[in-house]
Order: C-alpha cells, then structure tokens, then sequence
C-alpha cells in the first residue's frame, strides 16, 4: 500500500522538489473530491445570463461577461467584486479573454454586435474597437507567451487575427481575415469556437456549423481581405441576414498539409439523419487538454468527442485482413480500441508486430444454442474449433475482479438495462484492455441501447475484439450487422459473406439469413436512390450548388478526416451554441460540461463514465471554467449569476472526543 499510494508521493515530495509539479498536477483533482464537491458561493452582479467566464493564468482572478454587456471582475477566493467595466457592446458578450503578459490589466471582449472590444482595467477605458467582422463573435483565443495578439471566431464564416501593435484597419474590407470558412464550406458556413494548442500555439482548432472540426497550422497561413456588405441602416447589424460577398477578389484556397480534419467516424454518413430530424450540428466549443496532445469538441446536437492529435486514427468500416487474420501466425498490429486503451505489441520472427494476448486456437463456430446477434457472452459459453475440440475462449483469463464486474454487467444486458452494463463494461476494460470478450459484449449493449453514435462505437468494438481474436464469431456478425445499420450496405454486404464463408456452419442460421436479406434489399435501394439523384434536373442540382458548395479542397479535407478516441454521452446540447466542455484537472483527468435541463456533468476520462451530475442553473449551464491549480470551478448559464464549485470539507469517521 506504501509503494502505491499517496503517503508515497508525499515522501518523494519532501525528499525531491522535482516531484512538487507531478504531486500537484496528480492530486490537483481526485475522485475523492470529485465525490465531495458541492456548491461554494453564488456570485451576483449581473443583471442577465453570463455567457462566459475566464481565468486569469495564475487563478486571483475571475472575468465573467453576460447579456447586461458587462464585465465583471472577481476575487474568487474572497467573493468579491473588483470591478465592473461597461464596455460598450451593444449585443450579448459571448467570449472574453484575459491578454497574456498584460498583468491581467487587459481584457478583451467580443459580443453580438460583431464588435470586440479591448478594455484597460486599471484605467477602466476602452482602447481598441475593432468592426471587422459582419457576424456575431463568437469565440476568442489567445495564446501562451504570445503578446499583443488574439483570434476571433464569427458567424460571418472567417477567423480573423489582431495585432494590437499594428494600427487598426477594419472597415468594410478587412484584411486580417487568417480564414475564409465561406470559400470551402459554401455561401451558409459560421465560425462557432477556435482553441490555440497551449504546447505548440501554432496549431489553431476551430469549429464551425458543421460536425467536423479543423486544426490548422498557423505557420502555413497569412491574412487576407474580404469585402463585406455595407450596413443599410434599417436593422441593428447582428440582426441582418449576412450576405457574403463574392470571392473571386481573393484566393482563399490553402497549403496542402497546413489542416487536418476530424470527425465522429458516423457523422459524416448520418448527418443527413440528423438534418431530416431538424437537428444542426455545430460544434460549440473545442480546447486542448493540458499537455497539448488532446482535443475536446462539445459538438452541439450529438455527443462530447475527445481526439488525440499526435496518435490519429482513421475512421472504421470494414477491413478484409481484420477477419482473414493471417497465414503465418503473426495477426496485424491491434490499433486503440475505442476507450483509447493501446494494446501492447511484441515483435515475431519476421520483424512483424504482434500484440500480446493469448493466441486463439482458431475457434470456428459457437454452439447450436446462439440465439441473437446481441446477446452478451459468460465466460460458462464454450466454443468448437474445426476438429470439433471445446476450448474456452480468451475470457477465461480473466481476473476475478473482472469477472465480477463482467457477469454484474450480462445481468444488467439481460435486463435491458444498457447503461449500466456498459458503465460496467467501461470499468472492466479500463483494467484489463486485452479481453475481446469485454467489447464484443459492449458491443451488444450499444447495439440495444442505440443512443446517437452507438451503432458506430459497437461497430469499433468489434474491431477491437476482432483484432484481439480474428475467430470472434458473434464480434464477426455484429460488424455486419453495425455496418448494415449504419447504412453501408456494401461493407456490411463483403463482411456478412466472409462470415458465412468462415463460419460455415452458420450461413444458413435464421439470424444471418434475415440479415443478408436486408443487406440486398439496402444495396438495392441505395442503387435506385442514386439513379433518382442523378435524374433531377440540372436547374435543381445547379440551385443547390449555390447555396452550399464545397470547395475540392474541402472534399480531401474531408475524406481524409480523423476519429475520434473517447465519447462522452448523457448531457443535452441542443438548444444554446456556446455550451463548454473542459478538462477539469492539471492532467485532464475529468471532462465537465452542462446540459440544457440546468444540470453539469463530470466523466472520469479513462473509462468515460459519468461519476457526478450536479444541479448548476434554473435551465441550463453554459460555461464551465476550471480553476488552473485549484480544485475549484466556476460555472454559468442563464441565470445572472456565477457559481464557484469546490471540496467539501471531509467528514472524520471518528467518534467525537469528549472534553470532559
């Protein structure tokens, strides 16, 4: 207990002072406090909803910006108000920034008028108006160590670039515009968020109107101008439809290598799903984990998504070698399973890297008693190879605490309780990553529950599963099945016939019968519907292009886009555009975010379970600021008022002592 525990890194702490950082970014938020954290102060003086929040670097202070077009300045510590400054906005403030190596003296804001705005707090003035943008600002960002300079994100579709050294040039042909989201996404995009890589500020995230998100490399672009409509002066400007202007004065198009696309492997088939529902996906906030390797989109409509922008990954369908395995013993490299746990890789004879699980003894067939597609394995099931020899497969490798938590999470499948066996599912793949048992039941449980984007995170758990064991019958049928109702008839069509040619005895099982069906009859359908599309008239199809062309470069962009490690599922985005999700931790532990019914919620990141739901406003929370060194948190939404979240204080187990 010594050598694992916390008494531990206590020692090491007083004996080495290179362990003071390590201690205070391990044990700056733990589960304990998670678990004790409870509502420390309301902080009032605003008279709308606050619509942001902001962090100086070194925690003593706390910007919050609101619909009042105010600014206020806190002493989080003490609850007290600094200042108030009145800065001349004329729209809701969306976003505020402190300016680094300012000595927190400047803060900038941006609002609803499409104007930003930079303030001087120790002599309450406003320095700078910059009316560049023809669309609400949505988002600033700043960048560590980088002075003097910022960027905005606006629904006029562009990203510009301030330079407070340089004198201001912003009329109705602004030429600080870094990017021109109009030029590839059509005549309709809106800039949402922007994040700066706190590591490498170079590298720009932004999120717009759509479920992709674009990093950038600040060092392969430079600034253009556009040319927007003049004000006609019979509506307040935010309030006026923007019409963009044409883009022929400009060349818009960018430096092959200097963007990279990522998005929820599903969402780019499904987003019409979506759109036929009246849902838009837009993602309302995008930031970087502390050390500069993740990226954390709230993507607005759908789900929380965590990427990993040093280990990217491509997006899943169905790969022949996947199910083939391979003829000489050696099985393709594992890639991140969909917790983002990595397998471990040996290296064979022939230099070819294996992963370290048990090597499977080519079970071919499961027993005549397989009854669905998505019921969860015991580990009691046994399998026949070819030479009719019963063997158990992988599972029973299992360690019994693992055991215990598989078992408690069949019961629950059994029940249709989904949720609770794939919190459970969660727990026991975070202890033992190898076990393919582990995600093909997790698999069944996404099957049945079918939240948005759970067809898609079965479908990669059959990956997983099957690239621990290539012979994962019920792992093999589910893929064909994910893939079917993911609308890819043609994989699900080539992974449904090497199931049959591989399990033999199970090509003319009721199950896989009915599924083949359903497979021809959808790629017949896709077939007619595509023969429909290309009989419309040219006028119709010309019509659409005007309104939402992409540009070529966009079309790569997106065919090359990356997915997703980690998804974070139960809050509600659907009905602000600026709701936040963060790392609350120096290590990124824990991912907090608020939900339209007033509630946040607080995910542990390794096996992304919610372990709190606390109740942050009358109807929804906003914003969600952590403290940078504290285990504190400030939270925000339509209620005008700021809450601080922090420890309770531990309640002694002891017996009280007596003083008499």
């Amino acid at each position: 207990m010594f050598n694992q525990g916390t008494l531990k890194r206590k020692l090491q702490r007083e004996i080495d002072d290179g362990q003071c950082i390590s201690f205070q970014r391990t044990f700056q938020v733990t589960q304990d406090m998670i678990h004790r954290l409870g509502l420390e102060k309301e902080l009032e003086g605003h008279q709308g909803c606050v619509n942001c929040l902001e962090w100086n670097e070194k925690g003593t202070l706390l910007a919050s910006g609101s619909d009042d077009v105010q600014i206020i300045v806190w002493n989080p510590f003490r609850h007290k108000r600094l200042t108030t400054i009145r800065t001349g906005h004329q729209g809701n403030i969306f976003s505020l920034k402190f300016l680094p190596n300012s000595n927190d003296s400047i803060i900038v804001s941006g609002a609803a008028d499409c104007k930003i705005r930079v303030h001087d707090v120790n002599i309450q003035e406003t320095t700078h108006v910059f009316g560049c943008h023809a669309g609400r600002v949505k988002r600033l960002a700043t960048a560590p160590n980088v002075p003097f300079m910022f960027w905005s994100a606006a629904e006029d579709g562009t990203i510009m670039q301030f330079d407070l050294r340089t004198p201001e040039a912003c009329d109705s042909t602004p030429r600080n515009v870094l990017i021109n989201l109009n030029a590839h996404m059509g005549l309709q995009a809106e800039a949402k968020c922007i994040a700066i890589n706190p590591l490498r500020p170079d590298e720009m995230a932004v999120g717009a109107n759509d479920p992709y998100v674009r990093v950038y490399d600040r060092r392969m672009l430079s600034c253009k101008s556009i040319k927007f409509p003049t004000d006609n002066g019979t509506r307040l400007q935010w309030d006026i439809p923007v019409i963009h202007p044409s883009l022929k004065e400009e060349d818009y198009s960018l430096h092959a290598g200097c963007v990279q696309y990522f998005v929820a492997g599903h969402l780019p088939q499904k987003q019409m799903d979506y759109r036929k529902r009246y849902r838009t996906l837009a993602s309302t906030y995008v930031t970087y984990s502390p050390d500069g390797s993740e990226l954390l989109v709230n993507l607005g409509g759908e789900q929380i998504y965590l990427f990993d922008v040093n280990k990217k990954r491509k997006p899943q369908k169905f790969d022949m070698s996947l199910v083939l395995g391979s003829t000489n013993g050696i099985v393709k490299e594992a890639a991140f399973s969909s917790n983002g746990f990595s397998f471990p890789h040996r290296t064979g004879t022939n230099g070819v890297r294996t992963p370290l699980v048990p090597k499977p003894n080519c079970p071919t067939s499961s027993t005549s008693s397989w009854p669905t597609s998505l019921q969860a394995e015991d580990e009691s099931e046994k399998y026949k190879n070819r030479t009719g020899k019963r063997h158990k497969r992988d599972s029973k490798h299992l360690s019994p605490p693992v055991e215990a938590l598989k078992r408690k999470a069949n019961s629950y499948f059994e029940k249709n309780q989904c949720t609770k066996a794939i919190i459970l599912y969660n727990q026991a793949i975070s202890m033992m990553p190898h076990a393919s048992v582990l995600y093909g039941n997790r698999a069944a449980a996404y099957m049945k529950r079918k939240w948005d984007g759970d067809l898609y995170a079965a479908l990669r758990d059959c990956h997983s599963a099957l690239q621990l064991d290539f012979n994962y019958l019920k792992a093999h049928y589910r893929l064909a099945r994910c893939l079917y109702e993911l609308s890819w008839p043609q994989e699900a069509h080539d992974c449904l016939q090497q199931f049959k040619t591989k399990f033999p005895d199970y090509a003319k099982n009721s199950a896989c019968e009915a599924l083949d069906r359903d497979i021809k009859a959808a790629m017949f359908s896709k077939t007619d519907h595509d023969d429909s599309e290309a009989g419309k008239s040219e006028s119709d199809a010309s019509s659409r292009k005007r309104v939402a062309a992409i540009s070529e470069q966009e079309k790569v962009w997106r065919n090359d886009a990356y997915d997703y490690e980690m998804r974070f599922c139960g809050h509600c985005n659907t009905t602000t555009d600026i709701k936040e999700a963060n790392f609350f931790g120096s290590n990124g532990q824990y991912i907090v975010a608020g939900s339209d019914d007033g509630s946040f919620f607080i995910w542990e990141k390794s096996t992304t379970n919610i372990v709190r739901v606390l109740r942050g406003d009358e109807s929804i929370v906003n914003c969600l600021q952590p403290h940078p060194s504290y285990c504190l948190l400030a939270t925000s939404g339509i209620d005008p008022v700021v809450r601080l979240w922090s420890p309770r204080a531990e309640v002694s187990s002891l017996p009280p002592v007596s003083l008499v």
